[in-house]
């Protein structure tokens, strides 16, 4: 990808009832050593939903990568696996994820 595009990664839970503020400080702990563990990564940002709005989830990811290879190595990149076994799986109850291009600064909004 050129001229600051990129490949962008979302990911969102809901947690199990028996999740606890601990459980996701864990998770959150964990998620924020993936930069440093896996340099494909060129953005990441996570955090719990502002409860704004009912019925959304509990939580999001959103990694920017240059290209899909990039997000292929994040994805199957030990380090991510292990937390994802580790620290998430137990207490999902609903996940959704999309990837998609994004273009630089962003794509425009249709009228």
């Amino acid at each position: 990808m050129q001229n600051g595009a990129m490949f962008r990664h979302v990911v969102m839970f809901r947690w199990t009832e028996e999740t606890t503020p601990g459980d996701v400080a864990g998770i959150q702990e964990a998620l924020g050593g993936l930069p440093g563990a896996i340099p494909e990564i060129r953005d990441y940002r996570f955090g719990s939903d502002a409860g704004v709005n009912d019925g959304n989830f509990d939580f999001v990811v959103t990694a920017d990568f240059e290209n899909v290879d990039d997000y292929v190595v994040y994805r199957d990149h030990p380090v991510h696996q292990q937390i994802i076994r580790d620290r998430i799986i137990d207490h999902v109850a609903t996940r959704a994820a999309v990837q998609f291009d994004v273009e630089s600064p962003s794509s425009p909004v249709a009228d």
